[in-house]
């Protein structure tokens, strides 16, 4: 079973004296002013929770898009600062970034573009010159940071997700020697759906710069070969492997995980005892039986189809009202993008009806908790939840269910999963709910809420040895064995 202490063996072993530099737009933390203050925040997003707990066992560094007000006051003269900030174990490296080429790269050709063309979400992507335009300015920055960063050093060098799909090639025409790995967190389409992408054979071409290029299930791996043999190369099924202009690129699934050990002795910590007690009586928590969705607000989540779902169950099962809450927390995300405001707007509308519709006295139904909450409250959440809901209309692994899973060392309550999940393919004792099917979704909340416990701790036992079993660790420990087998130092 991978560890900390064993993924630091494996990359003792296995890197030896070389750097290990990650590259994301997302920062792992954030510096913000709070009055005359500076505070450091752990930003809402899966692939930096995930990331962490790898650079705090190996060191390294990770360049990052320096986007906290306050991130220039912290950094040293090398645009450096040591992280976290109460134990550092590894250095962040920020890149600086106007608010037109934020607009153009990520708001736009990232968010627009990208996005919605690999989610099956039914949103329509949004192609314009300018965008790409930032869109390739912005891997270039990228590019030449990560080259200065490490010079003349043997190194890897692992890209994160869809905001840096050019990096890859351009790193290979600054360094030739440096072992590149790029994991896309997202789904990869079908070759049919991404053919309509203006600059298709670009962002290819960029990607196929990797030495291994990852994603979290085979389904994806696949599609991605066959929208590869759109183009001129060669792709060989049998090996997963790509040949493109003399260059060979791996192909292979790698399930994304979380820190297991670490968020099972915070659940159990008395912060969190103390943080449930303190919900209960801040949210008039009496003796309902809660339900629980956590989520970044973004339209691939599911949320207005979630709320529709138990809108459904409060009608059709009308002894649960004033027994039953539903506790819905997320964070605004893009609300520059015209589909993100009008995702924000749908969910009040439905929060509002809902409460309404069903709500008598002090009981209201729905909770909706629109701002960001400390690591604390967000694990007492999960803690006091009889049902999780993870619906989500498309998503590459999503991190939230197995969060909830770790979370439960008592081995109660209920994971409500959608199919459409990479998650869904692990975590096979979680009750399967299709987001678009609102009868169906509402009848797995009653049978969540009148599961015998015996049955909850049967399911919930098995999922948790299963995320203990492939926890992060293991994640990156494979990752680095097999980049380490690519490596041209040998």
């Amino acid at each position: 079973m991978a560890t900390k202490e064993t993924l630091q063996q494996t990359v003792r072993e296995l890197l030896g004296d070389r750097l290990l530099v990650v590259v994301s737009n997302r920062e792992p933390y954030i510096h913000t002013f709070s009055g005359d203050t500076i505070e450091c925040q752990v930003p809402p997003s899966g692939l930096t929770t995930a990331l962490d707990p790898v650079l705090r066992a190996c060191g390294g560094t990770w360049i990052a898009h320096g986007s906290g007000d306050a991130d220039r006051q912290t950094v040293d003269g090398q645009d450096r600062v040591a992280v976290p900030p109460d134990q550092p174990r590894y250095s962040l490296r920020r890149v600086w970034l106007s608010k037109e080429q934020e607009e153009g790269y990520y708001y736009g050709f990232a968010n627009q573009a990208l996005w919605p063309l690999c989610h099956i979400s039914y949103v329509r992507p949004v192609f314009e010159e300018r965008h790409w335009e930032t869109y390739r300015a912005v891997n270039e920055i990228f590019a030449d940071a990560l080259a200065a960063e490490i010079g003349d050093q043997k190194a890897f060098a692992f890209i994160q997700d869809y905001h840096l799909a050019l990096l890859p090639q351009l790193v290979k025409q600054r360094l030739p020697n440096v072992v590149t790995a790029q994991f896309w967190h997202i789904p990869w389409p079908n070759p049919e759906v991404f053919r309509i992408c203006p600059w298709k054979e670009d962002i290819l071409d960029g990607l196929l710069g990797n030495d291994l290029l990852g994603f979290h299930v085979r389904y994806h791996c696949n599609n991605f070969l066959e929208t590869v043999n759109t183009i001129e190369a060669k792709v060989d099924y049998d090996r997963y492997e790509v040949t493109r202009r003399g260059r060979k690129s791996a192909v292979r699934p790698f399930p994304i995980s979380v820190d297991y050990d670490e968020i099972d002795a915070t659940a159990r910590s008395q912060d969190v005892k103390t943080e449930m007690e303190r919900l209960r009586h801040e949210l008039g928590l009496d003796d309902e039986i809660v339900g629980l969705g956590l989520d970044r607000l973004d339209y691939t989540k599911g949320i207005p189809e979630r709320l529709l779902a138990f809108g459904r169950f409060l009608n059709q099962n009308p002894k649960y009202r004033g027994k039953v809450v539903f506790i819905q927390a997320g964070v605004p995300s893009r609300t520059h993008i015209g589909e993100y405001k009008r995702l924000n707007d749908q969910i009040d509308d439905l929060v509002e009806e809902l409460n309404w519709r069903y709500g008598s006295g002090r009981w209201k139904p729905v909770i909706y908790l629109r701002q960001h909450l400390s690591p604390t409250t967000l694990m007492a959440l999960r803690r006091l939840a009889r049902f999780a809901a993870v619906s989500s209309l498309h998503d590459g692994m999503n991190l939230v269910a197995k969060e909830f899973v770790a979370s439960r060392f008592d081995e109660d309550g209920v994971l409500l999963l959608s199919p459409f999940t990479g998650a869904a393919r692990e975590l096979t004792d979680a009750l399967l709910v299709n987001p678009y099917a609102t009868d169906h979704f509402a009848q797995a909340i009653r049978f969540a809420i009148e599961m015998p416990r015996a049955e909850r701790r049967r399911r919930m036992g098995r999922m948790r040895r299963v995320v203990q079993e492939n926890s992060i660790y293991k994640w990156a420990a494979d990752i680095i064995t097999f980049l380490a087998r690519l490596s041209p130092w040998e």
